[in-house]
């Protein structure tokens, strides 16, 4: 996997809907909704989201929805990252993540200001390379990006403290669990049409698995395209 090198490729900053201050209006909207970790909301903040979308979108970039991103994938709504990304993170300090589905970066650039070291997959090859100008862009120097299929997860880098699934399984695989460290916690939509975002966390004897809530997200596809 290669680390990424930073580069400028893109503003970060905008005005009117892409502005500081519609960011802060997104804060306050995710406060409203139950987020309470203030790292994660910090980094909600501070990762400027419209530039992870199409520039005819950006007037919608911080409303509280998914959006396409091509190649019939999705960018996750902000409560919808927020809220993974605080029930990876339980008050505790990340040092190795695991994401499976790069997607266009966003939920990666959450993932790289809460931990210390994040690897990332993605099966789509023009997503990756997208997601390479983005996390390049924000000087995401701490992740590790590669074009792969992300089903199995990442047995060589093992264990992990979190690993987080962006897109929905038909059961939760064998393969990730065995990939966690103990104490870890793996966040993961699971369902076919009925979906739900499980939590598992890994004990010293055992799996604990608690179902959170509601979620839609695009299924989780094996190979590479």
């Amino acid at each position: 996997m290669a680390l990424l090198k930073p580069t400028t490729l893109k503003p970060t900053t905008g005005i009117g809907m892409t502005s500081t201050r519609t960011r802060e209006r997104m804060l306050t909207r995710l406060r409203e909704q139950g987020i309470k970790d203030e790292v994660v909301l910090s980094a909600m903040g501070e990762i400027p989201r419209h530039i992870f979308i199409d520039e005819a979108l950006s007037t919608r970039a911080y409303e509280d929805v998914s959006l396409p991103i091509g190649y019939s994938q999705t960018i996750s709504q902000p409560y919808i990252v927020a809220r993974m990304t605080e029930i990876l993170r339980n008050g505790k300090q990340l040092n190795k993540v695991l994401e499976i589905g790069t997607g266009c970066g966003y939920q990666t650039a959450i993932l790289s200001r809460v931990a210390k070291e994040v690897l990332s997959l993605e099966r789509i090859r023009p997503l990756v390379m997208k997601a390479r100008g983005h996390l390049r862009t924000l000087k995401c120097n701490n992740v590790k990006l590669d074009h792969a299929d992300g089903s199995n997860g990442l047995s060589e880098f093992a264990p992990f403290d979190g690993i987080i699934v962006t897109a929905a399984a038909s059961h939760v695989p064998e393969e990730l669990l065995a990939q966690l460290a103990i104490g870890g916690r793996l966040v993961i939509p699971v369902g076919t049409n009925a979906q739900v975002l499980m939590l598992i966390e890994r004990q010293a004897k055992e799996y604990v698995q608690t179902k959170l809530e509601a979620v839609k997200f695009v299924p989780l596809l094996g190979g590479v395209s």
